[in-house]
């Protein structure tokens, strides 16, 4: 019987159900064949539909009917007709789920793709041009490009977008949301660490509990896999063999302990600090490479005094 339906398209499967139904309200007698393909029928759709829709739908069409339930019964019919009204109105929200459904994923239910152990190139309907990486996944709404382009992105992806000064491009992956003009920039994503490269053009970063960075070309913004902070880092022209620098690094109420493993990272540098101040929040902007100066603030929050050995710094009371 499933693959018989299978092979149904939509339309003859809608005609096929809606005869059989209406033999079976009108009282005309049905094979159990019949009624076992009405049944399944209409199970998987009511599976596939929201319940609360369900109920709310069902108790609208019956309100409406329920005059004729009156009528009947000063005519002493109401057994039969209630039994009709029942499933009449069954067969109008079967009917109006499946023009819903249909509705549904013809115009609404967004387009998505991934790329599973190869990367996948998409070009979008504005003429920007997607390259997931193996693993991404990319959602694209039905309404693309709209006023703003937004997507949804999961994994990596380099995107190359069309330019327009009037509609931006909106990048919206894992915590964290990419708007741009027109460009050419890469998202990355592991875990809790994310991070976006600029190749050309001009990008804004976006992310909770941080403020907006904005980006120039051959730069990148990174949060180090901590929350509630963010980097920016120049990663020189990509044909030269510049050495990546730290222009900015900002924290916004992270434990210090965390603060402490992103410095000792991108410094080159061992730091000392008292046990018990490893949990208290800082926040605090700090300069890209001036590394005393930066470990000098971070002591003065704490109000703790430095002591530095070459490239190994002691935070004491």
């Amino acid at each position: 019987m499933n693959y018989f339906m299978k092979r149904l398209t939509y339309k003859n499967i809608e005609a096929f159900v809606f005869r059989l139904w209406t033999r079976e309200v009108s009282g005309e007698k049905i094979s159990e064949k019949e009624n076992e393909i009405l049944e399944n029928w209409r199970t998987g759709i009511e599976r596939d539909l929201d319940p609360i829709h369900m109920k709310e739908s069902k108790e609208r069409i019956l309100s409406a009917l329920e005059h004729y339930f009156i009528a009947s019964e000063k005519r002493n019919h109401i057994s039969s007709f209630r039994k009709y009204a029942y499933k009449a109105a069954a067969i109008v929200l079967l009917l109006l789920s499946l023009g819903s459904w249909f509705t549904y994923s013809t115009f609404f239910k967004p387009d998505m793709y991934v790329a599973k152990s190869e990367k996948q190139v998409i070009k979008l309907a504005d003429g920007s041009v997607v390259t997931l990486l193996p693993g991404a996944e990319l959602t694209v709404a039905q309404s693309f490009p709209a006023s703003t382009r937004v997507v949804d992105l999961k994994g990596n992806a380099i995107f190359s977008v069309a330019k327009s000064k009037i509609h931006p491009f909106i990048v919206n992956a894992e915590g964290f949301s990419t708007k741009v003009l027109g460009t050419v920039f890469k998202i990355s994503q592991s875990g809790q660490k994310k991070a976006v490269d600029l190749y050309e053009g001009k990008v804004a970063v976006s992310s909770a509990g941080v403020p907006v960075s904005y980006l120039k070309p051959h730069q990148q913004w990174t949060n180090f896999g901590v929350a509630h902070t963010t980097a920016i880092i120049s990663m020189g022209k990509t044909t030269g063999n510049r050495t990546p620098e730290l222009l900015s690094l900002s924290f916004n109420d992270v434990p210090l302990k965390e603060v402490i493993t992103v410095l000792e990272a991108n410094y080159h540098a061992k730091i000392y600090y008292p046990k018990e101040t490893e949990d208290r929040k800082i926040t605090a902007d700090f300069t890209g490479g001036k590394v005393a100066e930066n470990i000098e603030s971070l002591a003065f929050i704490l109000g703790l005094e430095v002591e530095r050995k070459e490239n190994t710094y002691i935070l004491k009371k």
